[in-house]
């Protein structure tokens, strides 16, 4: 008999991997009650949130700018932002850089913004925030459209029907929950061909991928300067979201825009106008975390790298399936169906592993499970006891077998 189908709110109910109080942090490892576990559920990819030299640049900036800059961004903003969008313009190689605490209120301000009454495509797999955007948008006066994650023709038709103008394709770049990374190239070239915009969240990649050299120390490239550099593409008609909550730990985000761009979003979203600036730690955390990233965050990422691999090499190995087909530090591991999430999760919980699950609707039914994010505070033994406890789960059919990996239209 199929396992049953949890919601979020079966899950917030019985499952203790949901709203947890983190009661203490020792490294990787954190405190839930008297259990201690190994944190596989932050998105902290590159160690930035206990990094010293990042922790210690922050209290200098307290003591200039106080806790937080409580104008609005149309009022004022503390020097930091503009030295903060300078640098990341050359880090990202943009236009111009502009900056917002999240990514959630980026696509509520910006996509309505840039779209007007013309017409949103929509990928399928796109993360919630872009829909809920989308929606926002659609309420405004803008027709909406879903395309196939990975299907080009579909885009295509969608592409070429769409007569409200102007037009903007809004996807993932790293994909949140698969890990994947997009030919943006061809996705690129394909709405310039159809004088579209391409609208990219890249809040998994920012900071992880980047620029491809060859002496580059991991495939993941150069600089975390993420998906757009990655894949070789110039911004002409794309538009790049970003976070720095993710591989920075830090409450902050960015579009990277032409200037003209940048600046109609200064008069038309209101997300830039009336909402409250990041507080004055993060932007500090960003500031340390640029300085870190030029010194060795090549060095963290080819740590990250090989225990990525070290994960997704034994789980190959296994004939267990994962969407993670490109070695990213995303890796979800799907369920079999006659298996109960909850008590999967309990499971991973007496192993001493803490992860995100992944239930429906936030994912597909054939794909209810749970995510590890490694990140680059994790240790080799970190990753072989979490192999360990895979081993078992995999042994005991908990775990999904692979099946071959369907060919993407293209």
């Amino acid at each position: 008999m199929p396992a049953p189908t949890h919601d979020i709110e079966d899950l917030r109910v019985n499952s203790r991997m949901y709203d947890a109080v983190i009661e203490q942090i020792d490294g990787r490892r954190i405190r839930i009650g008297q259990d201690w576990l190994v944190d596989w559920a932050s998105c902290n990819y590159l160690g930035f949130d206990l990094d010293p030299e990042v922790i210690e640049a922050v209290e200098p900036q307290l003591r200039r700018w106080g806790t937080h800059p409580s104008w609005s961004r149309m009022l004022g903003s503390p020097r930091l932002y503009p030295q903060l969008e300078e640098r990341l313009t050359g880090l990202l190689g943009a236009e111009d850089v502009l900056l917002l605490p999240t990514i959630s209120q980026i696509h509520l301000g910006a996509i309505p913004a840039l779209i007007g009454e013309g017409t949103l495509i929509m990928e399928s797999r796109a993360h919630r925030t872009i829909y809920d955007g989308c929606m926002f948008a659609r309420g405004r006066g803008a027709t909406v459209r879903r395309f196939r994650s990975g299907d080009l023709e579909e885009l295509e038709r969608l592409l070429r029907a769409a007569t409200a103008r102007p037009v903007m394709v809004c996807m993932d770049g790293v994909n949140s929950m698969t890990g994947d990374i997009p030919d943006l190239k061809r996705y690129a070239a394909l709405c310039r061909a159809h004088d579209a915009v391409l609208y990219v969240d890249d809040a998994h990649g920012m900071g992880v991928i980047g620029e491809r050299s060859p002496d580059e120390p991991s495939p993941y490239g150069l600089r975390g300067n993420a998906i757009v550099k990655h894949s070789g593409e110039s911004y002409d008609n794309v538009v790049l979201v970003g976070g720095f909550s993710k591989a920075y730990s830090s409450l902050l985000a960015f579009l990277a825009l032409p200037t003209a761009v940048k600046n109609k979003l200064k008069v038309d979203a209101p997300t830039y106008l009336y909402s409250g600036p990041s507080p004055v730690a993060s932007l500090a955390t960003v500031m340390a975390g640029l300085d870190v990233n030029e010194k060795r965050g090549d060095e963290l990422r080819a740590h990250l790298y090989r225990l990525t691999v070290k994960l997704l090499s034994h789980v190959r190995g296994m004939g267990v399936h994962t969407l993670n087909v490109h070695d990213t530090p995303v890796v979800e591991i799907p369920i079999s169906p006659d298996h109960d999430l909850i008590d999967v999760s309990e499971r991973l919980w007496r192993a001493g592993q803490y992860v995100t699950l992944a239930p429906y609707p936030g994912v597909p039914r054939d794909e209810i499970g749970f995510r590890v994010q490694l990140t680059a505070a994790h240790t080799e033994q970190h990753v072989d006891d979490l192999n360990a406890v895979l081993t078992e789960l995999a042994r005991d059919g908990v775990l999904r077998p692979a099946v071959p990996r369907q060919r993407r239209p293209s």
